[in-house]
């Protein structure tokens, strides 16, 4: 919630996100944080390119060529990855507008497997996860979010599990998502060292 100074409120985690574009605001606001940790030299995390296979373009002017078709060539592992006190980092990030639970149809076998595989060798991989309706985002360990999904009889993660599990995220106006102070008290020993 932002307070102006003419009294007006703002919340910008408005529950009211057409499917389209779900998950769009989470991701401008990973975005605008990262380029703060990049600017600061804190850390190097990018969004990831989506790899596509360009199949025809329209040339309705010299200047300007316009994609017609196009194909997903893969499917892509994560939203965002890079590097962190010298650690790597692999995350999905997703909204979800259920106010009871997150479904595991928004998440891709191949994308689990991606993490547990990240893990495996040494990387830190999460998700952070926004209920919009409830305007919390929270980031769970890969590891965990892949038990529950292993062992769960259920086709979804409840809130209450990422209440529990889950550690809230924080923010402000220049790191409106900032995930790396989460990421320090999960990750990081005191001494500075990754667990």
């Amino acid at each position: 919630m932002i307070n102006y100074p003419d009294g007006r409120k703002v919340n910008w985690h408005s529950n009211k996100v057409a499917a389209g574009n779900r998950g769009m605001d989470l991701e401008k606001e990973i975005n605008i944080t990262n380029q703060f940790y990049l600017a600061q030299d804190t850390a190097v995390i990018h969004k990831k390119p989506t790899p596509v296979q360009v199949v025809s373009v329209s040339y309705p002017k010299r200047s300007a060529a316009r994609i017609t078709e196009a194909y997903y060539k893969v499917p892509s592992t994560t939203d965002y990855n890079g590097i962190y006190r010298g650690k790597y980092l692999d995350f999905e990030a997703k909204e979800c507008a259920e106010r009871a639970s997150f479904p595991f149809k928004s998440l891709h076998p191949h994308q689990l497997t991606h993490l547990e595989a990240v893990q495996r060798h040494g990387g830190i991989a999460f998700l952070i996860v926004r209920f919009t309706s409830r305007g919390v985002t929270f980031l769970a360990d890969a590891g965990e979010v892949i038990q529950f999904y292993r062992t769960a009889d259920r086709s979804s993660i409840p809130f209450d599990w990422f209440a529990e599990h889950g550690h809230p995220i924080g923010g402000d106006y220049l790191r409106p998502v900032d995930y790396l102070k989460t990421v320090d008290r999960i990750y990081f020993t005191k001494g500075g060292n990754a667990l």
